[in-house]
């Protein structure tokens, strides 16, 4: 199991001047450095749910501070752009990074994102279908239009270093959309703590996508999960609650459903108790990450920096992972 960061780049408190951006370069470097998998961030725009509404340019300086740490968007929520320009965006990011781009789409789900960009939340779907096989004929080299009445068909004039396009990953947080993912031939991303249970959950979404996908289908399971591993797991379970009241206070919609249903789960204590979360000792941690291998999870990414954790906390998480990350690789065989 590849051993990643995410993060949703949640705002600061109105009074807090933190450089989150910054922050995440901070996060982005060490990382690198503990020879993590990668870095994801997601894209959102107008409110608080998230505080990065344009993924690639921060990828972009991420790229210029790493040498080997991969870099996706998760994700780009296509409803809200001209396809055709996410293409060229995201083309030059994968050449600048020297191919490391993860590609990583959705169809949104935040209510004032969706009303600000003039968005029907019943026609997302079919907007995302049309922009994601516009920018992979881009990719491939194709002829495709800007969604405009008088456009001329075009081809990119930069298309990305990894071809025919940069690894493909499409979040869900609705398990109906799960075979959907497997036959775009698409990686799959999960957040569990917004809409599962538990593991016993996570685990039957996993086997849904497995067995969906076609013949030598090998597309790969990227878990979301907040992760803390510090002296004192309470100071992790004060963040995660913090993190979740924000949630409930955000539009973050499918949690907000899930605690409807069961208040319990707006506890960061229920939250870790099921599986859902990691707050943990770094001398723990790798036994913690033993059961997410064993579920199938290709790519665990995790959320080190919510709830306003300083960053010298999110800091030794990171470098918990990277031992963690040490302890479970075999060493080589000899000869």
């Amino acid at each position: 199991m590849k051993l990643s960061l995410f993060s949703v780049v949640d705002p600061p408190p109105p009074a807090d001047e933190r450089d989150r951006l910054g922050e995440l370069l901070a996060l982005a470097r060490e990382a690198d450095a503990q020879g993590l998998e990668a870095l994801w961030v997601a894209e959102h725009h107008f409110g608080r749910a998230g505080a990065l509404p344009a993924p690639a340019v921060l990828l972009a300086a991420a790229a210029a501070q790493t040498r080997r740490l991969r870099l996706g968007c998760l994700v780009s929520v296509l409803p809200y752009h001209e396809p055709v320009e996410v293409a060229e965006e995201y083309a030059v990011l994968d050449r600048l990074s020297g191919g490391r781009l993860n590609f990583g789409c959705g169809s949104g789900y935040v209510a004032d994102e969706l009303a600000g960009f003039g968005v029907d939340p019943a026609t997302k779907r079919d907007r995302f279908d049309r922009a994601l096989r516009t920018i992979r004929a881009a990719w491939a080299g194709e002829e495709v239009r800007v969604e405009r009445p008088d456009a001329r068909p075009v081809r990119l004039n930069v298309r990305p270093r990894q071809l025919p396009h940069p690894p493909l990953t499409i979040a869900v947080q609705r398990r109906e959309a799960v075979p959907f993912v497997a036959r775009w031939g698409a990686s799959l991303a999960l957040i569990p703590y917004a809409t599962l249970g538990g593991i016993d959950e996570l685990r039957a979404e996993i086997a849904e996508y497995r067995a969906a996908g076609p013949p030598g289908f090998s597309g790969e399971v990227r878990v979301a999960m907040h992760v803390y591993a510090g002296a004192s797991r309470a100071t992790g379970e004060r963040a995660l609650q913090a993190y979740l009241d924000s949630r409930l206070a955000s539009q973050s919609a499918h949690f907000q459903e899930k605690v409807a249903a069961d208040p319990e789960h707006a506890r960061a204590e229920t939250i870790d108790r099921h599986g859902l979360a990691l707050l943990t000792t770094p001398d723990e941690l790798p036994g913690r990450l033993g059961p997410l291998a064993e579920l199938g999870i290709d790519e665990l990414l995790a959320i080190v920096d919510f709830g306003s954790l300083p960053l010298d906390e999110s800091l030794a998480t990171v470098r918990a992972l990277g031992r963690a990350r040490l302890a479970r690789t075999p060493p080589p065989r000899a000869g």
